[in-house]
């Protein structure tokens, strides 16, 4: 049963994969193509809050042309050289995701601040028109992404997602700009319009990249309750404790698991064998597929701390 289960569970993980691949796809042709259409525009009718939607969206462009590349570099299966394979290469690509989000914040917040010293001449039915069909695209591709694509637990996703919403808001904000100057005459509406679609990105940036580096330092997920974990082993009847637990993000929707476990003396080896098929079923639905762990009795040498911890001098207390 607990094979049959991991099986349905990697046929899952899979089908996911491969439809976060072609809504990358879908989503990046769209992007691109109507990217070039707002640069275009944004320089024709000389708004900052359309180059700076034109610019966001380059970034949005490139940022899933990475997405897409770690999904499929990803794919590689493992080798003696990189033992986990290439997974983390998603991880990697949400961190230049988020970075590349924060680079573009601070180019347009520098951009805006410009532009309310010296306030230029906006073509703004031109900008109109031009945001509003970015609007309708953006909202295209982002309903793309949350129903053909997991923008929820995969991180390379989600920071794709979010550079498609980021873009939503500054199409928005461009809308609201061209009207407040095209019926009211102020100027500075688009230099406000792009500070606020900044603040946005920053944010976005700012989260995405915490995110994704929390994945890199292996910190242990989010959606992992330990005491709830440390509980799950303990409860059974031959464990008596365990230690130097790990759990940490290989990529996203793969939690790992590490620990040693001390099991009473007496225990058989097919006892043991039953004893771990029955913890990794019990791991599995608390959301931990990769499990590692170590068998043990008391006369093995091992610290108290459930939690490893490493000492800077003299021997390991597991050497010999």
């Amino acid at each position: 049963m607990s094979h049959s289960h991991k099986d349905s569970h990697n046929h899952s993980h899979n089908h996911t994969h491969g439809a976060n691949k072609k809504t990358l796809f879908i989503s990046f042709l769209i992007i691109t193509g109507y990217m070039i259409v707002e640069g275009i525009g944004g320089y024709v009718t000389n708004s900052l809050a359309l180059l700076s939607d034109a610019g966001h969206m380059l970034s949005d462009s490139f940022s899933l042309g990475i997405a897409l590349i770690a999904f499929i570099v990803s794919a590689n299966v493992a080798s003696y050289s990189k033992t986990y394979g290439y997974k983390r290469f998603e991880i990697l690509a949400a961190v230049l995701n988020g970075m590349t989000l924060i680079g573009v914040a601070i180019f347009i917040f520098y951009e805006a601040i410009q532009r309310f010293a010296n306030p230029p001449e906006v073509a703004t039915t031109g900008m109109l028109i031009i945001s509003s069909i970015g609007l309708l695209i953006n909202l295209l591709v982002a309903w793309i992404m949350m129903f053909g694509g997991d923008t929820e637990e995969n991180l390379n996703m989600r920071g794709a997602f979010l550079h498609v919403i980021s873009d939503i808001v500054g199409s928005f904000g461009a809308i609201i700009a061209a009207l407040l100057m095209i019926f009211f005459g102020w100027g500075w509406a688009d230099p406000l319009a792009s500070l606020i679609v900044a603040i946005l990105v920053l944010r976005s940036g700012f989260y995405v990249t915490k995110e994704a580096i929390h994945v890199l330092m292996e910190g242990t997920p989010k959606n992992i309750d330990v005491k709830n974990v440390i509980k799950t082993i303990q409860k059974e009847e031959n464990v008596e404790t365990i230690h130097d637990l790990h759990i940490w993000t290989i990529t996203s929707g793969l939690v790992a698991l590490s620990c040693h476990m001390v099991v009473k003396e007496d225990i058989t080896i097919n006892e043991c064998e039953g004893l771990l098929h029955r913890i990794e079923h019990n791991l599995e639905h608390l959301g931990i597929r990769h499990v590692t762990i170590q068998i043990e009795t008391k006369s093995h040498k091992h610290g108290d701390s459930i939690l490893c911890c490493p000492e800077s001098e003299g021997p390991h207390p597991h050497q010999h």
